[in-house]
């Protein structure tokens, strides 16, 4: 018989109760975008004052709250079905645009970075480079809407989405450039949700589950859709380029083909660029999936394809970098990455907590840049031990890790990031619960607004980041000395889906 809890998570797992529990969250979350979110003219610092003190303060926090645990928890026993096969493409798709539409008709939610692109873009459309300028210096007409640590911080983005922002920013009219940033978000999801189930099936991987990881993220809806983000076309053309590799034809146009989308994905986030040699060694013959004792690829053919992957990507890169005028100049702009400083990025964290450590003993120190430099150090070594263990098995996994690495070390880190290395998880069969904890975790971080409340919670965050930045450390230590990743176990082939019987429709058929 089964126990009261039981019978609840057995109707929570519904397939119509999952898709209506997560339409709520995101209606929620709309609402409060309408009630709170990041408006051009509210300043972001007043934010925790009007939650606690505004006419409309509890109303805020309890939709914030609500909505986002609403998606969570929709989307993690959403994982816990796809996991049985019993789902269909059409289904997930169906019900991840269904959550992303109240975000895509509501005010930015969650991140003021929309109105830094478009002032990034109109420095770019005044003949300026973002690369060596920040948005202040034309001054941008929209300045006011920039949150001030962004104001005089070069771009750090690709010659190719500054290019798109220019664009955007020639409309005229802020809010025409925020529509045309939240349709290039609509249009990177798109390309998902055509390129992933591609890549999925050629390396044996069920679709349904693939999609749902990355489409039915509330990371995506919120941030990515709700935000304005560059991150979906970003994904979205890394994806389709591991696609066309995956093709396993070896041709030279086949090659060449996945290396100028996976290049032009770099032209959008150039951080994403650690994922090219393993894309490389992917796209070159190095299969996915538990190591096989003397099945290994043959390394001479695997670098001679890789090195045509790798040249046409930095040659479609440099291409735009040169055609756009703007050079390398983003090279240099990362640096600016860090000026930043709140706990939850792993290194910024260590250095807060150090900086505390000193304070009982009269000891008055900055150890964040020193904690910033030994990460990059780390980082550097991290991804060339990655790469190695990547040349004969798991290249798309390597590429998880490489992102992993690049995000878990980097000075500043935001919620959406994670969505970089789901997307390659999603077409392997490695265990991601732990993060899709992380992942919805990370989603109470940010206030409608856009205010981070990790800034109120620096002493005790900063100590939470070390325990996890030491367990991290010792996790990855096993992995280097040969631990492999735990993996799911593919369902089975089943009658017909629980979701077609959910949607109650003969036409709800779609293809595994």
């Amino acid at each position: 018989m089964l126990t009261g809890a039981q019978r609840a998570r057995a109707q929570v797992e519904r397939p119509v109760v999952l898709r209506y529990l997560g339409f709520a969250g995101a209606v929620l979350l709309a609402a409060d975008a309408y009630l709170f979110g990041a408006f051009p003219d509210r300043p972001l610092g007043e934010s925790v004052q009007h939650v606690a003190t505004g006419h409309n303060g509890v109303l805020i926090l309890a939709f914030w709250l609500l909505g986002t645990a609403a998606l969570g928890i929709a989307w993690w026993y959403g994982l816990r079905l796809v996991a049985t096969g019993l789902l269909t493409v059409r289904w997930v798709i169906v019900t991840a645009v269904l959550w992303m539409v109240p975000l895509a008709a509501a005010p930015p939610t969650g991140s003021r970075d929309v109105y830094a692109y478009a002032c990034q873009g109109a420095l770019y459309a005044a003949g300026h480079s973002p690369y060596t300028e920040g948005v202040s210096a034309l001054p941008c007409q929209w300045l006011d809407s920039v949150s001030p640590i962004w104001r005089d911080t070069p771009a750090p983005y690709g010659p190719i989405f500054l290019m798109l922002a220019g664009v955007a920013a020639s409309l005229g009219s802020q809010v025409a450039a925020i529509v045309a940033f939240r349709v290039m978000a609509a249009a990177g999801v798109a390309l998902i949700a055509v390129s992933l189930p591609v890549l999925a099936r050629r390396v044996g991987v069920p679709a349904d589950r693939a999609l749902w990881l990355v489409l039915a993220c509330p990371l995506l809806p919120v941030h990515v859709i709700g935000g304005a983000h560059n991150d979906a076309l970003t994904i979205g053309l890394l994806v389709a380029g591991l696609a066309v590799l995956a093709s396993r034809t070896y041709r030279p146009v086949s090659l060449v083909a996945g290396g100028v989308l996976v290049g032009m994905a770099i032209g959008f986030k150039t951080t994403i660029g650690v994922a090219l040699p393993f894309a490389a060694l992917f796209g070159a013959g190095v299969p996915e999936g538990p190591a096989v004792p003397g099945n290994g690829p043959d390394l001479r053919a695997v670098f001679r394809r890789a090195a045509v992957v790798m040249a046409a990507a930095l040659a479609t890169l440099l291409a735009f970098a040169f055609g756009s005028g703007l050079g390398l100049g983003w090279v240099t702009a990362l640096s600016h990455a860090g000026d930043s400083v709140v706990w939850t990025s792993p290194p910024t964290g260590v250095g807060i907590a150090l900086d505390y450590l000193g304070r009982p003993f009269g000891l008055h120190y900055d150890a964040v840049p020193v904690a910033r430099d030994v990460a990059l150090v780390v980082l550097a070594v991290a991804l060339v031990a990655i790469l190695w263990r990547s040349l004969r098995r798991d290249p798309l996994y390597g590429a998880a890790l490489a992102l992993l690495a690049t995000i878990f070390l980097a000075p500043i880190v935001q919620p959406w990031y994670l969505l970089w290395p789901l997307a390659m998880l999603a077409a392997t069969t490695v265990a991601v619960r732990w993060l899709a904890v992380i992942s919805i975790v990370s989603m109470f971080k940010v206030l409608p607004d856009g205010y981070g409340v990790e800034h109120l919670t620096q002493f005790p965050g900063s100590f939470a980041m070390t325990a996890l930045t030491v367990w991290v450390g010792v996790r990855a230590w096993a992995w280097l000395r040969g631990a492999e990743p735990r993996r799911i176990t593919l369902p089975e082939a089943t009658g017909q889906p629980v979701a077609d019987q959910a949607l109650g429709s003969s036409g709800a058929t779609g293809s595994r």
